[in-house]
């Protein structure tokens, strides 16, 4: 089986095709309830951790070292997270995120990472 894996923003409104719907932030997002996020999952073990978090927020022109640290951090996470991706393996897949620009985050680091896995390939 396949996942079509998109990105949303936690605030943009939830549609059916978005499929599973899991946040992939380390924190809620500011201002969102549970109820109006509409969220199937809240993975904060695949956001970057803390430290990495923060490091990112004072160098952000700095998104190329950042996205392979995160790499990094995914895959020495791998063996603890299995049981975690097995369960996201639907057919449609939505990561949210509350970050302004998700283009630019640890979203499509993670969508890479995950595709990677689901199909049974090394990036």
């Amino acid at each position: 089986m396949s996942t079509q894996i998109s990105i949303k923003r936690v605030y943009d409104e939830a549609e059916p095709e978005d499929g599973l719907r899991v946040l992939v932030d380390r924190l809620w997002p500011r201002g969102m309830s549970k109820a109006k996020a509409q969220v199937d999952l809240w993975a904060k073990d695949l956001a970057p951790s803390t430290k990495l978090r923060k490091w990112f927020h004072g160098h952000s022109d700095q998104y190329q070292e950042f996205t392979e640290k995160y790499r990094a951090e995914l895959e020495a996470c791998l063996p603890d997270l299995q049981d975690q991706l097995s369960g996201l393996a639907q057919p449609r897949l939505t990561l949210l995120t509350s970050v302004k620009e998700p283009e630019r985050s640890h979203v499509p680091v993670l969508q890479k990472f995950l595709e990677s896995q689901f199909s049974g390939s090394a990036d």
